[in-house]
């Protein structure tokens, strides 16, 4: 099935939308982690998780940005087809799904921060969203 250039746009911009969000929760943890007095070892995993969230998540805003102004009406380079924007693509999904896996971690490790009864809760819930949004995003076609 051939994706039309309209749903490609429409799809970039909600990828935008999307990472751009969860860029900006990405690097305002890692901003908060930076000022933080802790330096412990789990402190310094949810800071390089954090870190690998924010730039996948930026990388994934600049390749869908591409996507959207490719698939925008009116481009002025040349006649647009899908094929004219896999490497986007390609970086882009994957971009958002380390970012995605990443955000989670943070999410998971969080919790042992305070208890192991928390941790474990905390880990729970990372790892139930993730499996959820990845059930959700098989039915998306790239």
């Amino acid at each position: 099935m051939q994706l039309t250039l309209e749903y490609w746009n429409e799809l970039a911009k909600q990828l935008i939308l999307i990472s751009s969000l969860l860029s900006g929760f990405s690097i305002t943890v890692v901003a908060n982690l930076l000022v933080s007095d802790k330096n412990d070892t789990l402190t310094n995993r949810i800071l390089k998780a954090a870190t690998l969230s924010a730039g996948s998540f930026l990388v994934s805003v600049f390749a869908t940005v591409q996507i959207a102004l490719i698939t925008t009406p009116g481009y002025p380079l040349k006649e647009v087809t899908a094929d004219d924007f896999i490497i986007p693509r390609i970086i882009g999904i994957i971009a958002f799904i380390v970012g995605l896996i990443s955000l989670t971690t943070v999410v998971s490790l969080s919790g042992w921060t305070k208890s192991k009864k928390i941790g474990r809760y905390t880990t729970f819930i990372g790892v139930l969203t993730l499996i959820l949004i990845l059930v959700t995003l098989i039915k998306i076609n790239y």
